[in-house]
């Protein structure tokens, strides 16, 4: 928790700029220059926030000297950071920026401009796609090829979110936006959050292209990981969208096993060969991938709401309210018992041969639907139960 309350004052700032810190003394002070600097030349009733995260260096020290206010936030993780400062900010809009010197607080003006003009989220774009520039060295370049790019790209396939940088840490937002999206990640995707959120919740979002400087800090690294925080934010997607990753490529799975049992059962002809007992193995296979993957996406949206990742859906209340353990056992159940049964007219036709050697090519089409159907039986009673148990209601 951060110890800074925000007091209701009549003279409260129109903005507040927040800078998440740790550990920045040799750069911190030339943004918090630019940041006064630009709200002195604009006019811009302000106020300059450092949300200091457990430096060591001296940093609060520096901020207070440069006439910002110091949050200390206890809790470690960029999102912590930038949830304690932006909690404890006055202002009605809030801009956030890091503190390595590599954005340029000069354009305040700009972003504020839009806010003002009725957007809720007003994001940086540092690529050339969306207008920005990047200076030489200022950006790895997997992160511009390969990272941003992709997550952007897929921001803006699965959430419809107009930007094209979703990894620029300048932004700026109404904090009537900010309250409503209810953020909880800790760590870097507490900023793709922030935009799947105001994608989801249809706020209104521009962009604000921008000049990406080289990081200022020479004797240190960036508390940016690329792989670690790379996976965490797509992680974050999986959850934050399951139709994509989970629900779609397991409905298509369950198409085409469909499909396969039909050609196996009847024996199809394709081309030369003769469609039998393996094409119902591989079909089988492919039905209960793709009603795992169904079911997964299921827990995971679920999870999600419960969670406040995502805003609440009613077709997951109404879905909660269908499936509830006493219908997912007796689904699972019929199942199940169906799958025994055909295991079972295999066992009686064994019996009929002396328990000798059989047709495997005939056998087998009774003993792979009947392991098939006792497999989605078991899963259906078991997964009923546990959407039921996510479902629940809790204080």
């Amino acid at each position: 928790m951060s110890d800074g309350a925000i007091p209701s004052a009549p003279d409260a700032p129109e903005l507040s700029v927040v800078i998440p810190c740790l550990n920045e003394a040799e750069t911190l002070g030339v943004c918090l220059d630019k940041a006064r600097a630009a709200l002195t030349a604009a006019g811009i009733r302000g106020e300059i926030i450092v949300a200091d995260n457990g430096s060591t260096d001296g940093s609060p020290e520096l901020a207070e000297r440069k006439g910002a206010r110091v949050v200390r936030v206890s809790e470690r993780g960029y999102g912590e950071a930038l949830r304690g400062g932006i909690e404890a900010a006055r202002g009605r809009y809030v801009l956030m920026g890091d503190a390595d010197d590599s954005y340029d607080f000069g354009e305040i003006p700009r972003f504020l401009e839009k806010l003002r003009a009725g957007y809720d989220l007003v994001q940086g774009c540092r690529l050339p796609a969306g207008g920005g520039r990047i200076r030489p060295g200022a950006m790895p370049w997997s992160h511009r090829w390969i990272g941003n790019p992709f997550f952007s790209r897929l921001a803006r396939a699965w959430f419809r979110a107009p930007i094209h940088d979703i990894y620029c840490g300048m932004r700026a937002f109404s904090r009537a936006a900010y309250e409503r999206w209810s953020l909880r990640c800790t760590g870097m995707e507490f900023a793709t959050e922030m935009i799947i959120k105001a994608s989801l919740h249809r706020d209104r979002i521009a962009e604000a292209p921008i000049t990406l400087h080289p990081d200022g800090r020479k004797t240190r690294r960036p508390h940016l990981k690329t792989f670690h925080d790379g996976w965490r934010t797509l992680r974050f997607f999986m959850i934050s969208c399951p139709r994509w990753l989970f629900l779609l490529p397991g409905l298509l799975l369950i198409l085409a096993g469909a499909g396969g049992y039909y050609a196996g059962l009847t024996r199809m002809q394709w081309g030369g060969a003769r469609l039998g007992a393996h094409t119902l193995l591989m079909a089988s296979l492919a039905i209960i991938m793709g009603y795992q993957s169904v079911l997964f996406a299921a827990f995971t949206l679920i999870f999600a709401i419960n969670e406040r990742f995502l805003p609440p859906d009613p077709r997951v209340s109404r879905l909660c309210r269908v499936i509830t353990m006493e219908r997912g056992l007796a689904l699972g159940l019929a199942g199940f018992a169906a799958g025994l049964g055909l295991l079972f007219r295999a066992a009686v036709h064994w019996a009929h041969r002396d328990f000798g050697e059989l047709d495997y090519n005939e056998t087998l089409r009774w003993v792979i639907p009947g392991f098939t159907l006792a497999a989605l039986g078991f899963q259906s009673m078991l997964s009923g139960a546990f959407i039921s148990i996510l479902g629940m209601r809790r204080r």
